[in-house]
């Protein structure tokens, strides 16, 4: 093994089966058969003149010096594609790419933004809006940030907020005045959005199982519910992460009822089959940081 062409194939390889610590699943990455990969690692175990990976029946493990060589290959490598991608597609490579929900984007995202590019004044971002689940390919984003239960195959996630729903309606919307109770709230207008947890779940915390939710108006996205909402054409059952907004400027305030613990949180998630570039683990704990500084505390109602 005397080229580069050589050391890098067998590095990557290396790489790969030492981040999954597996050598079919390596193989599937890099399109190669497991022996193939193998190959690979023996080949630079024989130029290194020591193991890498124990071998034994139920796969293998690396050694001491396997480990200290994958961290330094997995940081190289990653930085190399770091700078191809950037060559390849004629953009910085700094750029930071971040898929999300539109309704968290313009409710929780945008607004702490000014403090990440002030701190962090190289890095540029471009935020992706979309209901579809992110896919972390080599054309897809650097992370995401969804709502979910935190598990999502082959990928990392990192718990960020928990969530909780109440019904919302604008202050100017005639006859809010006399909303005094949860049955009050069920006689209005009801405004919903396609979240798998909605009004339904609201009526049944509330103790109104005798009700059905008479629903008015729905919205693909939550932010086009709270538009509405705020608009005095209802009242909508809001997330606390998204109302947020809506609640400081006074265009929506609480009403009188249950507040339901969301089904799923907001997480951060990652490809779980390669490292993050820097300036993606920048953002990434950026995010964290910000998340763990937000108030969890629910907004009180009119009620209160």
């Amino acid at each position: 093994m005397g080229t580069r062409a050589e050391w890098l194939s067998a590095l990557a390889a290396f790489e790969s089966a030492a981040r999954h610590q597996n050598f079919a699943h390596a193989g599937d990455e890099l399109h190669l058969t497991a022996s193939a990969v193998s190959h690979h690692v023996r080949k630079l175990e024989a130029r290194l003149g020591l193991p890498l990976f124990q071998r034994h029946a139920r796969g293998v493990s690396l050694t001491a010096a396997g480990r200290q060589l994958a961290d330094v290959a997995s940081s190289s490598l990653a930085a190399l594609d770091d700078v191809l991608r950037g060559l390849r597609t004629g953009q910085d490579h700094d750029v930071v790419r971040v898929a999300t929900l539109h309704s968290f984007a313009c409710a929780w995202l945008i607004p702490r933004l000014s403090a990440f590019a002030e701190a962090h004044s190289g890095i540029r971002l471009s935020i992706e809006t979309g209901f579809a689940l992110a896919r972390f390919d080599d054309s897809g984003p650097d992370l995401a940030i969804r709502l979910g239960s935190g598990h999502w195959p082959g990928a990392q996630a990192t718990l960020l907020m928990h969530e909780q729903l109440f019904a919302v309606a604008s202050p100017a919307m005639p006859g809010i005045g006399a909303v005094a109770t949860a049955r009050d709230v069920a006689a209005l207008p009801l405004i919903a959005d396609n979240a798998h947890q909605g009004w339904p779940d609201w009526f049944r915390a509330a103790g109104m199982l005798d009700l059905r939710p008479d629903e008015r108006l729905r919205f693909t996205d939550s932010t086009g519910a709270l538009e509405a909402a705020a608009g005095g054409l209802g009242a909508a059952l809001a997330r606390q992460r998204i109302v947020t907004p809506f609640l400081a400027s006074g265009r929506l305030l609480r009403l009188p009822g249950p507040c339901v613990d969301g089904r799923w949180s907001y997480h951060l998630v990652q490809p779980g089959h390669r490292r993050l570039r820097p300036a993606a683990r920048v953002f990434a704990e950026w995010v964290i940081d910000a998340a763990r500084g937000t108030d969890t505390a629910p907004a009180k109602s009119s009620a209160d």
